[in-house]
């Protein structure tokens, strides 16, 4: 089978982590030998590298081809408009990216169906590219595209629409299915397949060893957030937090926008002496962080599958975490951590004490992650692939 993935949330060598779970969940089908599989990734076009211009600089340094763990990536531009982006978006990448596509086939490259990853606008570009091509294609939901976008009327029209178009919508948690449906989106043709997590990569490590490694002092508490550093993820809320937890040390792993207006926080709350500042950590480097900390917090207002509980869950390290959308799917024991009852630092605070009240086994917590091998996800993903051509041919 000959897939084509078309998707912005795909990393490249300008943005090594953005949307890393799209490759790792196209990684683990790949290894079943069952597929062939080329990448389209469209960015958005900037005409400059400059430092000063940060994530649109990324976009210019972006190459237009490349090879990440023997994929060929492709990396078309479009335009991506200020104020009316967002209404236009889908046919400017559907535009940008069908010269690619077409030369994919002329060089023999003539894929079985298009594996397009995020419904808006992404999604909504392949039923575009799906129509002009003649080629059956399946959108996955992610997060933010089903549980933000629909509230604007114009891209909830569309989402709709493609839904309709679509052989199939996989979501990576129930719960956006079922908002999916809730939509109006036929429930036929929807269907879950949750992340997997990479049980080889993200393996418990001696926690003394792994202190010693990032510098922190072997004995202490370590409370631990990860992700870009944007509101949404409440890196702000684990600060707070340090308030009410008094002897606890912050370690943050990432970077973003927000950055500075954190550690300015830090330093009003008088909490900056108990805050490690990691920066944009390697995936290959996470798992000396999850295993250096006690505890993982994830402070999100939204999220749909959040790859960062099961891989510290995969390292041994329980999770404190908003009780949101997909969360609770993946936080449903006790030996994988508690669940806030708000989403605020003294909850944080609350949920940190229950937690260590009877704290699991570093090997329970790893037990429950391993229920989420990617093993049930590939083949279901393999299953209704062809399910899907098979009916189109």
């Amino acid at each position: 089978m000959k897939i084509l993935l078309f998707s912005t949330l795909h990393p490249s060598s300008a943005r090594p982590i953005h949307g890393i779970f799209v490759e790792t969940r196209l990684r683990e089908l790949l290894k079943t030998g069952q597929v062939q599989a080329r990448v389209v990734a469209p960015v958005p076009w900037f005409p400059f590298k400059g430092q000063r211009f940060g994530e649109y600089a990324q976009f210019a340094a972006t190459p237009r081809v490349e090879q990440r763990n023997g994929v060929e990536v492709h990396h078309p531009r479009y335009l991506l408009l200020p104020k009316v982006g967002m209404n236009l978006a889908p046919f400017a990448m559907a535009l940008g990216a069908l010269p690619t596509i077409r030369r994919l086939q002329r060089q023999g490259f003539d894929f079985d169906l298009i594996d397009a990853h995020y419904y808006y606008p992404d999604g909504a570009a392949a039923a575009l590219l799906a129509k002009w091509l003649g080629k059956p294609f399946v959108v996955t939901a992610r997060g933010t595209d089903l549980n933000l976008i629909p509230q604007y009327h114009f891209p909830r029209k569309l989402i709709l629409k493609t839904a309709a178009q679509a052989s199939a919508s996989i979501g990576v948690c129930q719960a956006l299915m079922d908002k999916l449906g809730e939509l109006g989106a036929d429930r036929s043709k929807l269907n879950t397949l949750r992340n997997g997590v990479d049980l080889e990569r993200f393996v418990p490590e001696d926690r003394a060893n792994a202190r010693q490694r990032l510098g922190l002092p072997a004995r202490g508490r370590y409370l631990l957030s990860v992700g870009h550093l944007v509101e949404r993820k409440g890196h702000h809320i684990a600060i707070e937090s340090l308030q009410y937890l008094p002897g606890v040390t912050l370690l943050i792993a990432g970077a973003g926008p927000e950055e500075a207006a954190l550690k300015d926080l830090a330093s009003r709350l008088g909490v900056a002496d108990r805050l490690r500042w990691g920066g944009v950590v390697p995936q290959t480097e996470l798992k000396w962080w999850y295993s250096a900390a006690d505890v993982l917090a994830l402070c999100s207002s939204r999220e749909g599958w959040a790859n960062v509980l099961l891989e510290a869950m995969a390292c041994g390290t329980p999770v404190i975490a908003t009780d949101i959308w997909g969360t609770p799917e993946v936080v449903s024991t006790p030996a994988a951590g508690v669940l806030m009852a708000r989403r605020d630092a003294s909850a944080l605070a609350e949920a940190w004490v229950q937690l260590h009240t009877q704290l699991p086994a570093r090997e329970e917590t790893r037990a429950h992650a391993q229920t989420f091998s990617w093993d049930a996800t590939t083949q279901g993903q393999l299953q209704l692939f062809q399910r899907v051509v098979d009916v189109r041919t």
